[in-house]
């Protein structure tokens, strides 16, 4: 196409393929295209599939059936197994007038059929629609590809402000305990450590499946969010609690939970979580959020809270929070203690085994505590870091 083409927006100048090994049928058509086509011949099936797959593919084919050595119909097989070739639309050009004939090549994928001898008028017409029918074909599919492309675009924007909201909402809790500095970042990826080498596991592997894995966790700097209704004297206290501010602490899961509990019924307000999509993802995402609020300080002999679940009762999700809870706690300073050594955090974990924790989810930090001593190092709290 010329620049004055371009400038003007005239249509690109088509490019039709003959394929015929008689002579005279190429001069035929070629004379019958050439004013309105860029043409090219080939008289074989070899020379033909060159053409087609060279840099200036053709936007037509018009390809003869009966010819020596390699015929119509394996002409277009193989350019129907060649992805730079499969959109071409082929035309048959034949002298058979059998309904089986044509119904053969149909089926390979021919989009039309011209018998000979030729009639100017039919060749130009079937020729003509067949490429309008293209530009429909092209011109769908790449508005397919930029609604592809913006569809995943918004997807992302929507994923990013979730993450983003759901920080925030951690970073609030945060705040008003802050001696937890990089606690939620921290946690958070011990979480994905442990939940990404049990994937795998018989116990572990339908409660990780498919989104879930990464729900449990971008869930989970959610994990604390009820400690934003336990009172300020009870949550900031430099020292450890009395049994009775014990009992009132024992309560930010519930809190946290019933907190998650109300979003969902107002976040999605009108929209059935069985039947709309975006609903069902965003109420799937909030209860993996309530599951780790509410259980994250349950213990694997029952001897935790709010319910006192036992072994399997307690969710996937909740297991691997509490480990990389406890474990985070035992490294990082506190106003009434310092921080242990990761040899002294490991003991801990390891007499947990069986009674605190799942003892499957122990055996993936033991497999993976290299991985955790690098991410305590690498997001260390401030008077750590200084």
């Amino acid at each position: 196409m010329t620049s004055q083409e371009e400038a003007q927006g005239s249509p690109p100048v088509r490019t039709v393929l003959i394929v015929d090994d008689t002579p005279q049928n190429l001069t035929i058509l070629g004379e019958l295209l050439c004013s309105s086509y860029l043409v090219k011949a080939a008289n074989s099936g070899e020379r033909a599939l060159r053409i087609a797959q060279s840099e200036n593919r053709p936007d037509l084919i018009l390809l003869d059936v009966m010819m020596p050595g390699m015929d119509g119909y394996e002409v277009l097989r193989r350019l129907r197994e060649d992805a730079a070739t499969r959109n071409i639309p082929v035309i048959f050009i034949t002298a058979m007038s059998a309904s089986e004939d044509e119904e053969r090549g149909l089926k390979l994928g021919a989009v039309d059929y011209i018998t000979k001898p030729f009639s100017p008028a039919v060749v130009l017409a079937r020729v003509r629609t067949q490429l309008e029918l293209k530009d429909a074909r092209d011109r769908l599919a790449r508005e397919n590809d930029w609604l592809e492309h913006e569809v995943a675009r918004r997807m992302r924007e929507n994923l990013l402000v979730q993450e983003l909201s759901v920080r925030a909402l951690a970073c609030l809790a945060e705040a008003r305990d802050n001696e937890t500095g990089n606690h939620i970042v921290r946690t958070q990826l011990y979480v994905d450590v442990l939940a990404r080498h049990l994937a795998g596991h018989d116990g572990f592997r339908e409660a990780l499946a498919g989104p879930r894995l990464d729900m449990v966790v971008k869930a989970a700097p959610l994990h604390d969010i009820g400690k934003v209704g336990i009172p300020d004297a009870i949550l900031l206290k430099p020292g450890r609690l009395t049994a009775e501010e014990f009992e009132i602490m024992k309560t930010h899961p519930k809190i946290g939970a019933e907190a998650i509990s109300r979003a969902m019924l107002q976040a999605v307000a009108g929209a059935d979580p069985d039947t709309d999509e975006l609903a069902h993802g965003a109420f799937a995402f909030l209860r993996v959020a309530q599951e780790i609020s509410l259980g994250h300080q349950e213990k694997w002999d029952g001897s935790g809270y709010p319910a006192g679940l036992v072994g399997a009762a307690i969710p996937v999700s909740a297991r691997l929070m509490a480990l990389a809870d406890v474990f985070d706690a035992l490294i990082s300073r506190r106003v009434y203690k310092p921080p242990m050594t990761l040899d002294e955090a490991t003991k801990i974990i390891l007499d947990g085994r069986g009674n605190h924790f799942d003892p499957a989810v122990v055996d993936a930090f033991v497999a993976c505590r290299d991985s955790f001593a690098e991410i305590a190092a690498r997001f260390p709290d401030a008077e750590e870091a200084a």
